[in-house]
């Protein structure tokens, strides 16, 4: 029978069958973060957070604990030490809620009434509920949902444990009490005996499971406390005895921890809500924190009182403190990086109201939608009235109406816990502070971890979780590298331990085998010209330097060349290194872009006056754009000879969401049928049951500068050409694909390339097209649908990989000659970029052989058209620097497109995407037209995009 985290793993996957794995669009629902085991796990790796020989152990990584975590607890501690301290001064305007302590047993009215508790340090224990959750900048911070909902006592004793009924050490146990009254009493304790005689004692709760070794430290409800100092409960104070309650009031016995901070856990409101809402025993103390972001720290969602008077609720009365009546939204669109802390750097503050449930259209603008599937809201006497991640649509219209009718709600913003398969999992850890001497909020270092519970996501219940315990994992270059953030926290110190992170996370997903040089390198956050080698002879200090070295192989592996061969050997180059593919590779993007194709938004048209003023025309044109696209493959199908073994065809579904957009005429034509379509080429290898993706996506986004009043527009939502994005990587399939076609013909495929356009990943639509795959992938519900009405399972075969591409023709003017490739979390992925990497080191060997051509020797440095649709002259080919930016990279932009989708459920992939500038003319607006097309760079990058497909579907991985 499975013990521990190997509970969690489903034995098949509970998703198989039409309907069974909902995918909705980020903008419209932040999922959990799935860790542990994905959806579609064909081909994964063990992941990080287990180890087989650790059955009951969660692992954490010490950069996590070190860079995230520590920090996280230090900034919401102090902000709880600041209310305890208001709430000793009876000052409950700035402190807890004197609503929260009505009735409340932690905190009775002779507690209450004392003004002065001159001996108190303030010595928390608090069990804080946390858990990663998903942000819509793909990262997964941990974050903070409140305090423990498992109570106030369960995780600090489950400390003492690291495994079911197994007890920790009793020397460690007493030396955690030891530390503590050193730091908070000044009291030196060396082992139990002297514990016992500086009148340390413990006063249990009949429930509560403690370690053996705590037995001679017990005492009794009637026991004397004369010689009691120390006084270790979880008791509410209103039901100590009273000499104990006596002897506090007095100042002549100490409690552990301060009898406030366990006031979380005796409000009345919550626990009447907790009747509904199996969780919302977090919620008290959330409240009482600041929204954060994340990042180097915890992130705290927002929570607090919405207040929309009316006449029975013209004031928000003893609620007014916690009345937050503003939202700042964020989205994936942001021009801001993802490092940064966008919550400082956008001024925008929206109406609550119309965050959660506003579909206007100048509400959402071009890039939000309603957010009530991410909240929870409660009446103020504690019945629920919507728990946004499970409601449906008709409970969202029925919260929408009765917020508009007035009144005054709780509320908080739920980004639902990390899931291991279909059970939710949070971390209850205490937070270890006091007051020190100074009156400073101190973190006490190494203190007790607490321990994980995963719940059944569909019906949690508190009483029958899996528990499990935390492990920092250690490394010795982690060790290392965050011994030197200790020291400096300058830039440079911030990306080498960046940079190390990185290494270290490629050779785990590459089971530790040796890193070869030219793949380190590009793994690597370093500067223009900057080499491995130099990089390495910078690092501060040998010990670092050494540990790197271990992971990398020490001599870097020459490129294969063939007997009497110029360049290294490639699958395709031959025939993408050419003037005539630079020109065919023009004339398409121009063709797709300029042409005839105008109306490329999946939601076009737009229904509102000031769009179709502005519409040459009023029809859709993603269908006619898809039915030229399927009949070009069927041409060069046909030229190849290939008819009766290329299937041809598409993937229709219809678009479906929780709220109504009748405004938009595209979402509209899906009340009539299956309006949107992925089209799909599936093109033979030698194992027809497994097959690699090239994909991209064949919308356009709405041009800001025609819809912003501040940008010259006039509210009009009009979609771009598209030359960069998206048809400069559609242009790219398109030429793929007679080069798959003959090498299919001469069997040098391993496996089937399936090139598949996916409708729909712009705004409003938000990876529709991705997500419809993705369902179907996971769901083994995939079926191809032929001319004539035929339709082709095709769901048993697996999927090896996929490549995206989104923008990959675009040079960016600051730092050229770049462009990134940006794998997913799994080590299939990391593979899959090692594919595109040798497949850029051949083109880049390549190109100063063929560069000695006379049609380019001596050529300058090729330029953009000077009169928009006129091909460039002939320039060199470019070397690019492909570089290699993993999830944690904070330049991989993998989490604003559809890669996204694949990486979350587990289909392993990789995006191609130029060297991004979120701030460039060209991106969503008028100029993404053939005048920022870079023939030389495009036509490069195109190139690579095709070898690394070839790679893929030629080799298999370890």
């Amino acid at each position: 029978m499975a013990v521990g985290w190997k509970r969690l793993i489903p034995s098949s996957s509970p998703y198989l069958g039409a309907g069974n794995y909902r995918l909705d669009a980020y903008s419209e629902f932040l999922p959990a973060p799935l860790l542990g085991w994905k959806p579609y796990d064909a081909w994964a790796f063990p992941p990080s957070e287990f180890s087989e020989d650790d059955p009951h152990g969660w692992q954490v990584s010490q950069f996590e604990e070190t860079l995230e975590l520590q920090p996280g607890l230090l900034h919401v501690g102090k902000q709880i030490l600041h209310k305890l301290e208001r709430l000793i001064d009876n000052d409950t305007s700035t402190g807890i809620p004197k609503l929260d302590l009505q009735e409340n047993p932690y905190w009775p009215a002779e507690l209450a009434a004392e003004p002065q508790l001159p001996h108190e340090k303030l010595v928390t224990l608090l069990p804080l509920a946390l858990s990663r959750t998903q942000d819509d900048k793909g990262r997964t911070p941990w974050t903070l949902f409140g305090n423990s909902e498992q109570g106030p006592s369960k995780a600090f004793w489950k400390s003492f444990y690291s495994a079911p009924k197994k007890e920790i050490p009793v020397e460690e146990g007493i030396h955690f009490f030891a530390r503590l009254l050193h730091a908070v009493y000044g009291e030196t304790i060396e082992n139990s005996k002297e514990l016992l005689q500086a009148g340390f004692r413990i006063l249990r709760e009949p429930e509560e499971e403690l370690p053996s070794w705590t037995e001679p430290l017990t005492i009794g409800d009637r026991a004397s406390v004369a010689k009691v100092k120390y006084l270790l409960t979880f008791r509410p104070f209103g039901k100590l005895p009273e000499a104990i309650r006596q002897a506090y009031l007095t100042a002549k016995l100490c409690l552990l921890p301060f009898p406030g901070s366990l006031t979380f856990w005796g409000t009345k409101l919550y626990q009447k809500l907790c009747e509904e809402l199996p969780h919302a025993q977090q919620i008290p103390l959330l409240l009482n924190i600041v929204r954060h972001r994340g990042g180097n720290g915890l992130r705290v969602p927002q929570s607090g009182f919405l207040h929309e008077p009316n006449a029975e609720h013209p004031h928000s009365h003893h609620r007014g403190a916690q009345v937050k009546n503003t939202y700042k939204r964020t989205h994936r669109w942001d021009k801001i990086l993802r490092d940064q802390d966008e919550l400082s750097l956008i001024g925008r503050e929206h109406k609550l109201t119309h965050v959660l449930f506003s579909t206007i259209p100048d509400d959402l603008e071009l890039y939000d939608k309603p957010m009530a599937r991410n909240v929870q809201l409660w009446f103020e006497d504690g019945r629920l009235l919507l728990d946004g991640p499970n409601a449906s649509p008709e409970q969202l219209k029925k919260a929408m109406k009765t917020v508009q009718a007035g009144g005054l709600f709780g509320y908080r913003f739920l980004f639902p816990a990390m899931q291991v398969g279909k059970h939710t999992v949070y971390w209850h850890r205490p937070l270890v502070m006091y007051r020190n001497a100074q009156g400073e909020a101190t973190l006490l270092p190494n203190a007790p971890m607490g321990y994980l519970t995963a719940y059944d996501t569909q019906k949690p219940k508190l009483d029958k979780a899996i528990e499990l315990w935390p492990r920092i994992s250690s490394h010795p270059l982690a060790s290392v590298a965050l011994a030197l953030h200790e020291t400096s926290k300058s830039h440079k110190t911030n990306v080498t331990v960046l940079n190390c992170r990185k290494l270290e996370e490629a050779s785990r997903l590459m089971k530790h085998k040796p890193l070869p040089r030219s793949f380190a390198q590009q793994l690597l956050t370093r500067s223009r010209g900057e080499t491995l080698d130099l990089w390495l002879n910078s690092l501060p200090n040998e010990a670092l330097a050494t540990e790197v070295r271990m992971l990398i192989e020490p001599v870097p592996q020459p490129l294969i060349l063939k007997k009497g061969a110029k360049v290294p050997a490639s699958l395709t180059y031959a025939k993408s290194a050419r003037r005539s593919f630079e020109l065919d590779y023009w004339k398409t993007i121009s063709s797709l872009s300029e042409g005839m194709f105008l109306n490329k938004n999946n939601a076009d048209i737009v229904l509102d006056e000031t769009t179709r003023k502005m519409l040459p025309y009023h029809d859709r044109q993603l269908e006619p754009l898809s039915e030229h696209l399927l009949a070009y493959y069927r041409k060069k199908v046909s030229s190849a000879g290939l008819k009766d073994q290329v299937l041809i065809g598409d993937i229709p579904f219809r678009w479906r969401t929780d709220f109504d957009y009748s405004w938009m005429g595209g979402w509209l034509k899906n009340d009539e049928g299956a309006a949107e379509r992925d089209l799909i080429v599936m093109i033979p290898g030698k194992d027809r049951s497994r097959a690699v993706i090239m994909s991209d996506h064949y919308d356009t986004a709405y041009m800001a500068d025609k819809y912003y009043k501040e940008l010259g527009g006039n509210g009009a939502r009009m979609a771009a050409c598209g030359a960069d994005d998206n048809h400069s990587a559609t242009a790219a399939m398109m030429l793929a694909a007679p080069i798959f076609l003959e090498m299919s013909k001469k069997g040098l495929l391993g496996c089937d390339i399936w090139l598949i356009h996916l409708t729909g990943e712009e705004f409003p639509a938000d990876c529709l097209g991705a997500r419809a795959l993705v369902q179907r992938l996971v769901e083994r519900s995939l079926k191809i649908h032929l001319p004539g009405g035929k339709t082709k399972d095709i769901s048993k075969v697996k999927i090896q990989g996929l490549y995206v591409s989104d923008m990959i023709a675009h040079n960016n003017d600051h730092e050229k000659d770049v462009f990134q490739i940006s794998p997913g979390v799994d080590s299939i992925s990391l593979w899959l970029a090692y594919q595109a990497h040798m497949a850029a080191e051949i083109w880049n060997e390549s190109v100063p052989v063929w560069n000695k051509d006379p049609e380019r020797e001596g050529k300058p440095r090729g330029r953009r058209s000077p009169h928009g649709g006129a091909i460039p002259e002939i320039a060199p080919f470019l070397q690019l620097n492909g570089q290699i930016r993993q999830p944690l990279d904070p330049k991989s932009t993998l989490y604003n497109t559809d890669g996204q989708m694949f990486s979350d459920a587990g289909v392993p992939g990789v995006l191609f995407m130029e060297n991004y500038d979120i701030n460039r003319s060209g991106y969503h607006d008028t100029h993404d037209t053939m005048e920022n097309i870079d023939l030389d760079y495009g036509s490069a990058f195109c190139a690579i995009t095709i070898e690394s497909v070839a790679r893929a579907a030629t080799e298999r991985p370890e």
